[in-house]
């Protein structure tokens, strides 16, 4: 008798197919439960991270343009910088143009190119490359650099010394100044120390005076070094005018 009261307990404590379905049918409820609360947790900080990366970029103290960091420059001042940039300071750095930055800084003719940034968290970044000046442009009533391009920038006092001078005519336009400063670029260093100044009247009329008085008809930037090989022969003759504008022809008088 008191083994088979045994048996009858042990096989009522087993869980029959239907407890098992019940159980495993709340188990995969619960999961789905946890799962839909996850993607709407996910949704919710996804939702707060967005809106306070906006606050901080936009709205909060965190991220404003505080200053401004100007690199590159040797002939224009930070303060000339700083004056035709106009940078905003005090709002956010996200929304500071850039673009409207470069377009005012390039109305500086020193400036050759210019580079606009955000350096994060506070500042605007400048940085210009100024113009190499490669003489002086000598136009009577006053003096400017001249770059290789033929690009005249900042005004001069004086002519500063190591810098040849160019003079130009009064039919001398963009073309004859780039041409000019195309055959200062060119020309051989023993030639340069005898120049006093170019002298560009068009784009194939350039002439060389020399500090002794002569006179060298020079013509176009072509053929510079084929020029000077033939000046640096020619000027041991004696004359007063050396004409090398076809170095193949030289003529002298």
């Amino acid at each position: 008798m008191a083994r088979g009261s045994r048996r009858g307990r042990t096989g009522g404590a087993k869980a029959g197919p239907q407890d098992r379905m019940r159980r495993a049918f709340a188990r995969r409820q619960r999961a789905r439960r946890w799962l839909t609360w996850r993607y709407v947790l996910a949704a919710v900080l996804l939702v707060a991270a967005l809106g306070l990366g906006t606050y901080a970029v936009y709205f909060s103290p965190w991220l404003r343009a505080d200053a401004v960091q100007v690199i590159g420059n040797a002939q224009l001042s930070e303060k000339q910088v700083l004056a035709t940039a106009d940078v905003p300071l005090g709002g956010p750095l996200a929304t500071v143009d850039l673009r409207a930055i470069e377009v005012r800084l390039r109305s500086l003719a020193t400036v050759k190119t210019v580079d606009v940034s955000r350096t994060w968290p506070h500042d605007v970044r400048i940085e210009v490359v100024e113009r190499t000046p490669i003489a002086v442009l000598d136009r009577g009533d006053r003096l400017t650099n001249l770059d290789a391009a033929g690009v005249a920038f900042g005004r001069l006092a004086k002519a500063p010394a190591g810098l040849p001078r160019v003079k130009v005519g009064p039919a001398a336009d963009g073309d004859a100044l780039a041409e000019g400063a195309a055959v200062v670029v060119a020309l051989d260093p023993a030639i340069s120390e005898l120049v006093d100044f170019v002298e560009v009247r068009t784009v194939d009329e350039i002439d060389l005076h020399l500090r002794d008085g002569r006179l060298v008809r020079w013509g176009s930037a072509e053929q510079a070094g084929d020029k000077a090989a033939v000046l640096l022969e020619l000027l041991n003759v004696e004359a007063q005018v050396y004409d090398v504008s076809v170095p193949g022809a030289p003529t002298t008088r």
